[in-house]
């Protein structure tokens, strides 16, 4: 300690004065910079403890939409999980429990909707069709539970007749295909002998 007290009186007045604001910055910078700096971090840590609670408050208020989606979604499954009667049947069968007779009916085309869908449509022509018999078949085929559309809907009025309709109408089955192979006869294994 003798050096140090040695170097600091043989230093001039204006060097000590110097050398003492030094000592009292560094002293000063060690007392008040941890604080800061401590109560930087806390902030921070704060505001970011903040954000996760705003993150778990919406995440808790869109449980029930949430659940509603589910609960939408597993309907929809639902419907194409049940088993569908080919849509000419089925809408022949709707139309006579509603005494709707069918003139013209003639199946369309497939259309493949991405992997998983396949649209069959049927294209129907109704004579001299009654307004209330349309609308509880129309409604029963709504109400069947299977997924089905109508895809086009024209209605003519008949001259000079009272509630009698010329109707023309595509309606639509959806199935799902689940990706799955179907089950086909398994081809005999080849056993190096003759066939046929």
């Amino acid at each position: 300690m003798s050096a140090i007290a040695d170097r600091l009186a043989k230093l001039d007045p204006r060097e000590r004065t110097l050398l003492t604001a030094l000592a009292a910055l560094a002293g000063a910078l060690l007392v008040f910079i941890p604080p800061i700096v401590l109560a930087q971090r806390v902030g921070e840590a704060r505001d970011e403890a903040q954000a996760i609670r705003d993150v778990l408050e919406k995440i808790d208020a869109s449980r029930d939409k949430i659940a509603k989606r589910r609960a939408s979604r597993d309907a929809l499954l639902a419907r194409y999980a049940k088993d569908m009667p080919g849509v000419s049947e089925f809408v022949e069968e709707t139309a006579k429990a509603n005494n709707v007779e069918i003139s013209e009916s003639q199946a369309r085309p497939d259309v493949p909707h991405g992997k998983k869908y396949v649209e069959h449509t049927v294209s129907l022509k109704l004579r001299q069709v009654g307004l209330y018999g349309l609308t509880k078949m129309l409604e029963r085929i709504e109400k069947s539970g299977h997924p089905v559309s109508l895809s086009k809907l024209n209605l003519k009025p008949r001259n000079g007749e009272k509630d009698s309709y010329d109707v023309e109408l595509h309606v639509a089955a959806f199935e799902r295909k689940d990706g799955k192979p179907k089950k086909t006869e398994e081809a005999p294994a080849a056993d190096g002998g003759d066939t046929p």
